[in-house]
């Protein structure tokens, strides 16, 4: 199985907020910084973890910005 592969757009003073979350969900995806600036992330996420790691955006959704590109 493949990793998947999805980028975002946060509010940046969360990103580190959102990489502590998914390293304490190990195995669950991890996310990456792409252009801090801009509040840009990718998180690679294993592919039979998806469903968790979707229901954690979700759950990020209701407190900041967190849009998918």
């Amino acid at each position: 199985m493949k990793t998947v592969y999805k980028e975002y757009r946060v509010d940046k003073t969360k990103i580190g907020f959102i990489r502590f979350i998914f390293e304490g969900h190990e195995g669950v995806a991890i996310a990456t910084t792409l252009d801090p600036q801009k509040g840009h992330i990718r998180l690679a996420i294993a592919p039979d973890r998806l469903k968790t790691a979707q229901m954690i955006v979700e759950e990020f959704k209701k407190d900041f910005v967190f849009n998918e590109v």
